[in-house]
């Protein structure tokens, strides 16, 4: 049974929502009843993902967003805010990969830009949602985007995991803080799941992809819809004892 949430009235923001996992929260938000801003960089992919929801007769547009840039992350809240006059969830999803790397050879430039988006870009966005949803002292819910990558470590991944590691420790002590303001925050940790970014890696990085297979007891990819349908359920009334949590959704990964 697929559970099925009553979002009529409420505004999700969903980021990095052009594709992946971040367009399937943004469909699931919508056919839930949610008004939904969908926030990318890639302008004519958000353009595109926004009106295929308004075809559908759904509530949404589509904002051009560099997450790195504080500024555009609050501008992207102001616009939600602007458009549907409030802001009940969000889906902090923008993320990026970069090519693995021995630890003594890692660059600069990748740490620094891995961190920018996965890290940085999540503390904006969350930075500017919550200063909406305090401001309007009805509650809220954010969900973060970690992955398995925050959970363990892996070989040649040191940069990816230090920005996923921070975006738990980001989540953990923000919902301690917002917690008693009724706004609950928490993180999703996705595994190995079939999106455009994971079939880049299968096909650039296709031994390391088959190490890490093995150890997916599930025996398969993960689809977006399965990590929209946790976030849906993170930002729900069943999930209003939730705090502060690192759920992952890896098939068994983690556990293994």
């Amino acid at each position: 049974m697929t559970p099925t949430y009553d979002f009529r009235d409420q505004v999700a923001l969903v980021t990095g929502a052009a594709s992946g996992m971040g367009l399937a929260t943004a469909r699931a938000f919508a056919e839930a009843g949610a008004a939904v801003v969908l926030a990318d960089i890639d302008e004519k992919a958000v353009q595109h993902a926004a009106e295929e929801l308004t075809a559908a007769g759904h509530r949404a547009i589509g904002v051009v967003c560099d997450v790195t840039d504080e500024a555009q992350a609050a501008a992207t809240v102001d616009r939600a805010v602007a458009e549907y006059g409030r802001l009940d969830m969000a889906f902090n999803n923008a993320g990026i990969q970069v090519p693995p790397s021995d630890a003594a050879d890692e660059t600069a430039e990748n740490f620094d830009h891995v961190n920018a988006v996965n890290l940085h870009g999540i503390w904006a966005a969350q930075k500017h949602e919550l200063r909406r949803m305090r401001e309007q002292g009805s509650g809220g819910a954010i969900v973060n985007c970690s992955s398995l990558g925050g959970l363990v470590g892996l070989s040649e991944r040191a940069a990816y995991h230090a920005s996923k590691h921070g975006v738990i420790g980001l989540t953990k002590s923000a919902a301690v803080e917002y917690a008693p303001k009724g706004i609950r925050i928490n993180a999703v940790c996705p595994g190995v799941i079939d999106t455009p970014m994971v079939a880049d890696m299968l096909e650039g990085q296709a031994e390391a992809m088959a190490e890490i297979m093995k150890q997916q007891p599930i025996g398969r990819l993960g689809r977006a819809d399965e990590i929209a349908a946790a976030v849906l359920w993170l930002c729900s009334p069943a999930a209003s004892f939730v705090v502060g949590v690192a759920l992952p959704g890896d098939g068994g990964y983690t556990t293994s």
